[in-house]
């Protein structure tokens, strides 16, 4: 997994060149915005049952069909796996968010998914929906904690989205 920081140096050292104003642009902001990063972690891991319980619930609430019979989720098995996947994406949003960089995403989320979901037939439009969901409570109980800047957890959780809504699966 790599960081913000690690991402950058090598893009510049793979070209042979020095950091530009971009570069220490981006360094820069990278920085200034890394305490309200961990105190979002830290957020996302002190409530992260909470989190995922309540995405859970709206999301079913949303797509109702998942959880009656025939549904995705139909069964306690498949509603425990449906959670236990809200809380693997909540996760990792959580590592890319501090690491400010998205590669942590692909390279144990995304890759793969595709093979996952199309052999168990897991369809990706409630996979999405939660996710978005899940992002828009970490947003509120990140303002409610005081951090100000709550577009920092905007990124991996769209990421996420826009990387799988761009999948046939």
């Amino acid at each position: 997994m790599r960081d913000a920081v690690t991402s950058l140096i090598r893009n510049y050292d793979s070209t042979g060149r020095y950091l530009d104003r971009n570069a220490l642009d981006d360094l820069k902001s990278y920085f200034n915005s890394g305490a309200a990063r961990v105190q979002a972690a830290a957020i996302i891991n002190s409530n992260a049952a909470a989190i995922v319980k309540q995405a859970g619930l709206q999301l079913f609430e949303q797509v109702p069909e998942l959880i009656r019979p025939g549904g995705n989720a139909y069964t306690t098995r498949r509603y425990a796996a449906c959670l236990r996947d809200m809380d693997y994406y909540l996760r990792y949003a959580t590592y890319a968010l501090v690491a400010g960089n998205m590669d942590v995403l692909n390279e144990r989320v995304l890759q793969g998914l595709r093979e996952t979901y199309n052999s168990l037939g897991v369809p990706i439009g409630p996979t999405v929906v939660g996710i978005q969901i899940m992002k828009d409570i970490v947003k509120e109980q990140v303002l409610a904690a005081g951090i100000a800047d709550v577009a920092i957890v905007d990124q991996p959780f769209d990421y996420m989205t826009r990387e799988l809504s761009e999948q046939d699966l």
